[in-house]
């Protein structure tokens, strides 16, 4: 008995770029919202806050980390990375006039591609504030952080920090994805040699 032959291969329709586009903006969420600043965050809080128990101290040393993590969330929405035609990787941080290269000599960067296409656009202050907020969110939530800081908050005030992460991260979420980054990030090394 002879073998049906196979279907033919499905054709790749409006659908499947659609569907291609959706997953590649949502595939970048992890690189624009602030999952590394928040988990650094959680894991210094317990030691800096006392649990949220807090005495002065605590309260500074709390703040402090707050301030310094915010201050690396909004900066970091500014890294980028690209690889040269060799494959080395580089990094930097992006300014007015276009990229500067932290890891290179003054020779190699002469002759890195044309890093002024990497300058500061609208679009990075929308992504950092985006990020800041979320993180500012998300801490401003903790009940560590509350406990030490917001000793007297209420049942209303409670309850309204309680539902805004959620809120917050669809808010960020969407607003990303309407405004996309061609931004890789520092430690985003999915690039193939010669990208972007």
């Amino acid at each position: 008995m002879a073998e049906p032959p196979p279907p033919p291969p499905a054709k790749r329709g409006s659908n499947g770029r659609l569907l291609h586009k959706t997953l590649a903006a949502t595939a970048t969420l992890a690189n624009l919202l602030p999952t590394g600043t928040v988990l650094a965050f959680q894991a210094l809080l317990p030691s800096f806050s006392n649990g949220g128990d807090c005495q002065i101290t605590n309260k500074y040393l709390t703040a402090s980390l707050i301030v310094f993590c915010a201050d690396l969330c909004f900066l970091s929405s500014f890294t980028d990375s690209f690889t040269d035609c060799n494959g080395k990787l580089y990094y930097g941080i992006a300014t007015f006039k276009g990229l500067y290269i932290f890891n290179c000599n003054g020779e190699e960067r002469e002759r890195a591609k044309d890093l002024a296409r990497y300058k500061i656009s609208c679009v990075d202050f929308v992504h950092a504030f985006m990020s800041l907020f979320v993180f500012l969110i998300f801490t401003l939530s903790d009940s560590e952080v509350q406990g030490c800081l917001f000793p007297g908050a209420g049942v209303d005030e409670n309850v309204l920090v309680m539902n805004l992460p959620l809120g917050a991260g669809v808010l960020s979420s969407f607003l990303f994805v309407l405004f996309p980054t061609t931004r890789r990030g520092i430690g985003y090394a999915d690039l193939t040699p010669g990208e972007r």
